[in-house]
């Protein structure tokens, strides 16, 4: 295999995750044609299945009190007093006596050490302004302080004395200066590029609670909201933040062939595998509020939203490599722009990989702990439905990463490789060389 030049190589690798490599130069009218004739067909189909499919909302059901579907209104803790687990039977000691149990353990430690008493008084809701208490015992892992803002839960059909319970601490405060602290990152460094990064990603959200999530609620197939809605989200995201441009185009196209085949992939070895997607407390109540839900499907659509994020900055940053080694040789024809932009490609998905597969890991860190002190086997852990399935999600997600650099590189050594300079707009970027001389040419046209 022949090298490119090294400068082309160095500047596209040394820009390459930055995705800001000024304009770049305007391709020919043919060009465009081709690549509006390709585009605006899938972004029409596109917008037709949103219009379709658009929930207008979630469906309505009765609320069963489990998990997150219990009502909750806010509080705070007025005040707390420090009482003995004993006087407010914190814990009991189970009827055997027997504390030689893990349970029988932890209730003679509770009863044996100092609880809290917190007044809460709900400030929202129609209680407003009503007060119950909370025992929170010594070896509790949430404790509360005064004038702490809680998330109470309601339950209307218990007694009075039991209706209200804190499920949790509200972290409003925090949560929102992360998120300003962010933005003013982004923006500061990221200037105008920035804040369209910012609105793009405001639109995903809204994009993923508007219609993705409420669709698959009312029952439409998970695996083809997933792709619309996916869909919609990298032409807004890609464009918002790229511009209208042939180079971002072979970038969503380029997402589009990956995640059909992120799509395909997860679709036969979900099955294959016996996937139910139901593995959990939380899943389990999905399915039992709305048991038409597809909760394989569901998985599906899981892992292609999971990969579109890396999927757009791999296919952005191989086109965006592939159009600065083009600019920096002109001479450059397609076999060796892409034997330039693979090299590029290949230490990119090498970091990219790993990023992903930690990710996941480190998601699932909890639930690996317990198979380690349980002491299974590497294969029993990996043939358990749980981790099976984050290795799907992994793999399924990590093959179409590794099949996007090779398409959307090819694809953009074919587009920018025929473009011709002398049609259209482009002529008029290139640089004229030979003062009269050029100037007489370009008359002359």
């Amino acid at each position: 295999m022949t090298s490119p030049q090294p400068t082309p190589e160095n500047h596209a690798h040394a820009h390459g995750h930055a995705h800001s490599h000024g304009p770049a130069a305007p391709v020919s009218q043919h060009l465009r044609k081709v690549i509006a004739a390709v585009l605006i067909p899938f972004a029409t189909a596109v917008f037709v299945g949103l219009v379709v499919l658009w929930p207008g909302g979630a469906p309505e059901h009765e609320r069963t009190g489990v998990g997150f579907d219990r009502q909750t209104v806010s509080g705070r803790v007025t005040d707390v007093q420090q009482v003995d687990c004993k006087d407010v039977n914190a814990a009991q000691v189970p009827p055997t006596g027997d504390t030689s149990t893990p349970s029988g353990r932890e209730a003679q430690q509770a009863q044996q050490g100092t609880c809290e008493k917190a007044t809460i008084e709900v400030t929202s809701g129609k209680d407003k302004g009503r007060t119950f208490t909370e025992i929170v015992q010594p070896d509790a892992p949430r404790q509360l302080d005064e004038d702490q803002g809680v998330v109470v839960a309601y339950a209307p059909d218990a007694p009075r004395d039991l209706q209200y319970s804190v499920t949790d601490v509200d972290r409003g405060i925090p949560m929102a200066l992360l998120a300003g602290i962010f933005a003013l990152a982004v923006i500061a460094v990221g200037r105008m590029k920035g804040l369209m990064a910012l609105i793009a990603l405001a639109v995903s959200f809204a994009i993923l609670t508007l219609f993705i999530l409420p669709a698959i609620l009312q029952g439409s197939n998970p695996l083809i909201v997933a792709v619309v809605g996916a869909s919609a989200i990298m032409l807004i995201a890609l464009y918002a933040c790229h511009g209208l441009t042939a180079r971002t185009s072979v970038a969503v196209v380029g997402t589009l062939v990956s995640l059909l085949l992120i799509g395909l992939l997860g679709s036969l070895f979900i099955g294959w595998a016996f996937l139910s997607g139901n593995t959990d407390d939380n899943t389990g109540l999905i399915h039992g509020l709305y048991p038409d839900i597809d909760m394989s499907g569901l998985l599906l659509a899981g892992v292609i939203i999971g990969s579109l994020g890396v999927l757009d900055d791999v296919t952005v940053t191989q086109t965006s490599a592939v159009w600065e080694l083009h600019q920096a040789d002109p001479s450059m024809g397609p076999r060796a722009l892409y034997r330039a932009g693979i090299r590029i490609g290949r230490d990119h998905i090498a970091s990219v990989v790993n990023t992903l597969v930690l990710a996941y890991a480190g998601a699932a860190l909890p639930l690996l702990l317990l198979f380690s002190i349980a002491q299974s086997s590497v294969g029993t852990v990996a043939n358990s439905e749980l981790v099976a399935e984050e290795i799907v999600r992994t793999l399924v997600g990590s093959i179409g990463l590794v099949a996007s650099v090779p398409v959307t590189t090819a694809l953009a050594a074919l587009v920018v490789s025929a473009d011709r300079p002398a049609s259209g707009g482009a002529a008029a970027a290139l640089p004229v060389r030979g003062g009269g001389g050029g100037k007489g040419r370009r008359r002359k046209r």
